[in-house]
């Protein structure tokens, strides 16, 4: 068996450098999830804490509040979006039985677009909070 000279083993390790380096940089760029995107903090009169995360799995768009989001405790809260041409969605009810309330939800179909996520209180017809995207997320782009 034949010892490579230090010459000859440098393209080798060249190579080999190059291709660690390679795979280090792809799994960087997959830990950053591109079908995710997280707005600001919420703001508003009851609701100051907490962001909303877009994600896209097994064919569906969800919306994840984080968990330092604070339930605002009110009556009738509802999630709310609202699309990149100003239409407004509201869509389920945020507090469920008990001190619960629904962290996650599935977005409908007929939204093409997210630019905010708002917690409406029905009863009182009252934005309680708002969280932006820094641009609206077109939620057909997002498969």
């Amino acid at each position: 068996m034949r010892n490579l000279s230090f010459v000859e083993s440098k393209p080798l390790l060249t190579m080999s450098l190059m291709l660690a380096l390679a795979f280090l940089c792809a799994s960087v760029s997959f830990a950053a999830d591109p079908m995710e995107h997280t707005t600001n903090q919420f703001s508003g009169a009851k609701v100051n804490k907490g962001t909303a995360t877009l994600s896209h799995k097994e064919g569906q768009h969800i919306l994840t509040l984080s968990n330092d989001f604070v339930d605002p405790a009110t009556p009738d809260s509802h999630w709310q979006v609202v699309d990149g041409k100003g239409n407004v969605y509201m869509l389920h009810k945020l507090s469920i039985k008990g001190d619960k309330y629904n962290k996650s939800i599935v977005l409908p179909s007929y939204i093409p677009s997210v630019a905010k996520v708002q917690i409406w209180c029905a009863f009182a017809e009252t934005l309680l909070g708002e969280a932006s995207f820094k641009e609206p997320v077109m939620l057909g782009m997002m498969k």
